[in-house]
């Protein structure tokens, strides 16, 4: 508590609610937000006064290598979270993900090995692995680039792992599970049913209802940074945070049915289908090393998280697209 960081992508889902968890405990936080012209800072904008009042803002890009130099100038500790994350997008202009999510991470630790930063965590993904060869998937799991999405992530993990044993740069790769809840972006799935339940839709329009996914609720997700960032023996580590549950999508889409609308009915829109060797079947992980190291577990169940997300978002339907399919 109380240290120097940097949070890039601080104005996304996940690093908006780390932010936040980082202010609440003391640390003095630099955001990296996207630079654009409206000046907006992202969901760091719907933060309370108080909370916005303890933020140094910046606005830059992780594919400016000068830009991260002076972001990462200073901090104790280095959250990456910056990158581009749609899967079906990454299919559209895969280029551009391997420019923010290849060379952007390449740019922020090429700033903390010139810094001597002491601590950077990396973000990845479960997507690295592909469908689970075997399950629960632990940390020794075979990596497998389903799309060019998760083969940017693959790469940027071998970045950071290189510059681990290349450099001696403190670096952990932290890998989070299907994280859901309040501020989500409309291409991820929960916020895709959600939003056109809440829209009136009767029809919901889905791609693939088979296969299965780990979710983790936003504000264990943050958790989880934080424990790691607070343990020096997960230095050099890679760390997944899941919960061990899996649901399938279709089980996902008729629990949030029963609870907004029970009279909709799920629609499988042709658009919306992955290629079938794109296609992740099933990811359930598990924490199990995370928990040795840190002691960190959840402390949501997916019940609880679900009814929070919801409550979310029926008080902020204005800010999303409910009709149009979110790439």
């Amino acid at each position: 508590m109380g240290k120097k960081v940097l949070v890039t992508g601080a104005d996304g889902f996940i690093g908006s609610h780390l932010t936040e968890a980082l202010v609440a405990r003391g640390d003095k936080v630099k955001a990296l937000c996207n630079y654009n012209s409206f000046g907006s800072w992202g969901w760091l904008d719907s933060l309370e006064p108080a909370v916005k009042n303890e933020i140094d803002v910046m606005l830059g890009d992780v594919r400016d290598p000068h830009g991260m130099y002076v972001a990462v100038q200073g901090a104790e500790v280095v959250y990456h979270l910056a990158a581009l994350i749609a899967i079906p997008f990454s299919y559209h202009s895969p280029d551009s993900y391997v420019d923010t999510n290849i060379k952007g991470t390449l740019n922020v630790l090429n700033a903390a090995r010139e810094h001597g930063t002491a601590r950077v965590l990396v973000t990845s993904t479960s997507e690295v692995y592909g469908t689970a060869k075997y399950v629960p998937i632990d940390e020794d799991h075979p990596y497998q680039g389903q799309s060019p999405y998760s083969a940017t992530k693959i790469a940027a993990d071998r970045l950071a792992e290189s510059f681990f044993r290349s450099f001696a740069l403190p670096v952990t790769i932290v890998r989070p599970f299907n994280t859901y809840g309040p501020r989500q972006s409309a291409r991820a799935v929960i916020p895709t049913v959600i939003t056109q339940l809440l829209s009136g839709a009767g029809k919901i329009r889905l791609g693939s209802l088979h296969p299965t996914r780990d979710f983790n609720y936003v504000k264990d997700t943050a958790a989880g940074f934080l424990a790691i960032a607070d343990c020096e023996e997960a230095i050099g580590q890679e760390l997944n945070i899941a919960t061990g549950r899996e649901i399938s999508i279709g089980q996902l889409a008729e629990e949030l049915i029963r609870q907004i609308n029970p009279q909709a009915e799920i629609v499988c829109d042709a658009d919306r289908l992955r290629p079938p060797k794109s296609e992740v079947e099933r990811l359930l992980g598990t924490a199990e090393k995370l928990h040795a190291l840190t002691g960190w577990q959840p402390a949501h169940s997916f019940e609880a998280g679900i009814a929070e997300t919801i409550a979310w978002f029926r008080g902020n339907m204005k800010d999303y697209k409910a009709d149009i399919y979110n790439l």
